[in-house]
């Protein structure tokens, strides 16, 4: 059966420490991302751009910068993507910054409790993003996503999936990280949340990784991925706001996004952090997409799937 998508611009970087996220979604359609999802036998349809608060532009307030306009962004997300997994479509979120996850995922969450379902959420990224407010040296709400879904933050963005927590560490695997803060470290360690950081990919390979991060997925299992495009090299994807050196080569996350669709588990993603400001000539915006269609089953040679 064809795989139908659904496309959720969310043109903010609210929680983000530079500006620039906002345009993200522009760039991915400028990059053709519909039109190639329909090339790989897609239904694609694109629901345009969510609306929410302008970035005021703060600085941070009781551990938090710009709390309230986070919290409506991410009541929107949530809304929209909860409204087309209710219809049986694939939402793809188009960040923006990773903010915007904790309302994308909370509506995954709520919708696997409704159906009885179990969760897989892939995390990629260069960052934990398990900060808490007691923890961050910014504040910006974008270091803390994971950290909040899994119950510890504010009231407002712990409680939109409708329980506390929204899911447990052991529902995350986190795949590419190479910049955790120093109180972060602890509480990653304390949670058990599963953290396949660079050196673990430099030491046993993406193929050895992926297996684990994949293992024991089942027809119950409704797989999310995360993708905040500074998962990836620098070198290969500048435009990002956060850049950390020594990321996944392009052969490593072409294999990374491969092997999720061999799976065929994909029910949900989210493409964060995009920033064409940063870009040069959508170079990053193209890579993005060329990864995602691979996610979509883009492959050299025809493969056996589930």
């Amino acid at each position: 059966m064809k795989q139908r998508v659904s496309l959720i611009g969310a043109p903010t970087d609210i929680g983000a420490g530079a500006r620039g996220a906002s345009m993200g979604p522009e760039a991915l359609r400028v990059a053709q991302i519909g039109p190639t999802l329909q090339g790989q036998g897609v239904d694609v349809i694109d629901r345009g751009n969510l609306a929410g608060p302008a970035n005021p532009w703060l600085p941070a307030a009781g551990g938090y910068r710009h709390l309230a306009e986070v919290a409506a962004w991410s009541r929107a997300v949530h809304d929209a993507v909860l409204a087309e997994l209710r219809q049986g479509r694939t939402p793809i979120l188009l960040g923006g910054d990773h903010s915007l996850a904790i309302g994308s995922i909370a509506a995954v969450a709520r919708h696997c409790r409704e159906g009885g379902r179990r969760l897989r959420v892939l995390w990629l990224d260069a960052h934990a993003d398990f900060n808490t407010s007691a923890l961050t040296p910014s504040g910006n709400l974008h270091g803390m996503p994971v950290a909040c879904l899994c119950g510890h933050g504010p009231q407002e963005l712990v409680e939109m999936s409708g329980k506390v927590p929204a899911l447990s560490p052991k529902d995350i695997r986190e795949i590419g990280i190479r910049s955790v803060d120093a109180g972060e470290k602890r509480l990653v360690h304390q949670s058990g949340l599963e953290v396949f950081d660079m050196r673990y990919i430099d030491e046993m390979g993406m193929r050895h990784t992926m297996e684990l991060a994949l293992a024991t997925l089942d027809a119950n299992t409704h797989l999310h991925v995360s993708f905040d495009v500074d998962f990836l090299d620098a070198e290969i994807a500048p435009g990002v706001g956060t850049t950390v050196p020594g990321g996944p080569t392009y052969r490593e996350a072409q294999l990374c996004m491969e092997m999720i669709a061999d799976t065929g588990r994909l029910a949900s993603l989210d493409v964060m952090e995009l920033n064409p400001a940063l870009d040069v000539r959508n170079r990053t915006a193209l890579l993005a997409v060329d990864l995602i269609e691979s996610l979509f089953g883009k492959s050299t040679l025809m493969r056996e799937r589930p």
